[in-house]
């Protein structure tokens, strides 16, 4: 008897290693850019060869982090950081500005594991607002802290601050003064954009940054990025710079856990693209969670469900990236593009924008 209580408890004692290991060849990470009228003709070769780059060096920082036995909350991280520093997404350095000319972002993150999360919105000094939600879900008792409030917050955690106009680009300012005097909100870009790349009289190339990015067309800018781990735990983190023009403290789907982020060992792990309001009123990412836990579809049946069925009978547009347990992938958007890829355990990488390369 003594003999099969000491086997039983060693089994006990040696059963999470055995399912961490279980997990190495599973682990995943998916990352989005953000989507819309997003389409070849919208493009030039010099644009979506910069943008394929950058989300190529997301996935491998992200993946470096996953092989090197890191968190998928570390993965996550990594991933968003790359896109939040590059003036090519609508996420810190390349934030939109408000009605008032400034840049505010918003960021959130939660782990699969526990279930617990953290946000900020409406930040205007911190560099990279995905750290300022991991800070917020690690160090507090909260989960969402805004504005000065949160920056204070962040600074108090020795996150790196910034001068507002860090976040400055050019393109991005133009883009706000042709949505003053439209006097209507843009989401992130306008039709009129793709049309106004200027390219040299001599050479024919494209014409510095301010003419070179941001003028893909009619684009909801968010990235976000969701992970596995070989411990078999899902992350996910979501980091926008908002609406175009947006006034009076608006704050859309990205910090709001359950609408354009979630995170759930039992179900998967959502990042959301899109106009956030419909997001936000659609709970859509915990509505992927929940039919899968409730109806028991996967993690491809339930994304589609919700992004190709719901959210278009009810007008919203926009995508998400959806990962589950097992490293399954789902990426659906009913925009014409989403900025979009992922890297499986042996390496490979696969990075997409257009509609038809799904």
């Amino acid at each position: 008897m003594r003999k099969l209580l000491l086997c039983a408890l060693l089994a006990l004692m040696t059963t999470p290693t055995i399912f961490a290991q279980d997990y190495k060849d599973k682990i995943t990470l998916v990352i989005h850019g953000g989507a819309g009228t997003i389409t070849r003709q919208n493009m030039t070769p010099e644009r979506e060869k910069a943008y394929r780059e950058a989300l190529t060096m997301a996935l491998l920082k992200g993946h470096q982090v996953l092989k090197q036995g890191g968190t998928s909350l570390e993965a996550v991280e990594a991933a968003v950081r790359v896109m939040e520093d590059s003036p090519l997404f609508n996420a810190g350095k390349g934030a939109v500005f408000t009605n008032e000319g400034k840049n505010e972002m918003d960021a959130a993150v939660m782990n699969g594991k526990n279930l617990m999360a953290g946000a900020v919105a409406s930040v205007t000094t911190v560099k990279n607002p995905i750290r300022a939600a991991i800070a917020v879900m690690e160090n507090s008792p909260h989960v969402m802290m805004i504005g000065k409030g949160a920056e204070l917050f962040a600074e108090k955690q020795g996150l790196e601050i910034v001068d507002p106009s860090y976040f400055y680009t050019e393109a991005r300012y133009k883009a706000l003064e042709r949505a003053r005097k439209e006097e209507k909100v843009e989401l992130d870009h306008t039709e009129k954009e793709k049309k106004e790349v200027k390219k040299s009289p001599k050479t024919g190339a494209v014409t510095p940054q301010e003419n070179l990015i941001f003028t893909e067309g009619k684009k909801f800018g968010t990235v976000g990025c969701v992970a596995l781990d070989q411990y078999g735990n899902l992350a996910a983190g979501t980091s926008t710079g908002g609406m175009t023009n947006k006034r009076y403290g608006r704050v859309g789907d990205a910090p709001i856990i359950g609408a354009g982020t979630y995170a759930n060992n039992n179900t998967c792990a959502i990042s959301a693209t899109g106009h956030g309001e419909y997001f936000i009123r659609s709970v859509v990412a915990y509505d992927v969670s929940a039919l899968m836990e409730y109806k028991g579809l996967s993690v491809q049946q339930a994304a589609d469900e919700v992004v190709m069925k719901k959210l278009v009978e009810r007008g919203g547009e926009g995508g998400l990236i959806a990962l589950d347990r097992q490293g399954n992938i789902a990426m659906p958007f009913n925009s014409e593009g989403m900025y979009r890829g992922y890297v499986k355990a042996d390496g490979t990488i696969e990075v997409l924008i257009y509609k038809e390369e799904r």
